[in-house]
């Protein structure tokens, strides 16, 4: 391995292993109160920043469910002993509204590294929290 930080299990699933995570809405409202909106350009692109924003300003849950996702992603990959490239995974929104990933920079070698060609998410959130699950497809 390159990169000798990922560790592909096929052995859970034909697709490889899941990845999930939970945001607390709470907890992103507190950093935005703290830090300001412009901290999260350190964890969401100005792409997936626009695609959480409506006439008021930003939809917090959406930036939660973008920010699960990412985490879901990352942790299909299942890498240890790196920090997140939060800005090499990107969660936007495909055709019909579904969430879609794309991977650039070392995320999208580190998934080449462990056979994934592909990330499928899905995002749901419902009063204060945000969940998604990652589930990587393998190359053929």
């Amino acid at each position: 391995m390159a990169h000798g930080t990922t560790v592909p299990d096929r052995s859970a699933a034909p697709w490889g292993p899941l990845g999930l995570d939970i945001v607390s809405a709470q907890r992103v409202r507190g950093i935005i109160e703290e830090h300001g909106e412009a901290f999260l350009s350190r964890m969401l692109t100005e792409r997936e920043l626009a695609d959480c924003r409506v006439d008021t300003g930003l939809h917090l849950l959406t930036v939660c469910g973008r920010i699960a996702a990412k985490e879901a992603a990352f942790k299909a990959l299942r890498v240890t002993g790196r920090p997140m490239p939060w800005l090499e995974i990107e969660i936007r929104r495909g055709p019909g509204g579904w969430p879609t990933v794309e991977l650039f920079g070392e995320a999208a070698a580190l998934a080449a590294e462990a056979g994934i060609e592909r990330i499928g998410v899905s995002i749901s959130h419902d009063v204060d929290y945000a969940v998604a699950v990652g589930a990587p497809l393998p190359t053929d």
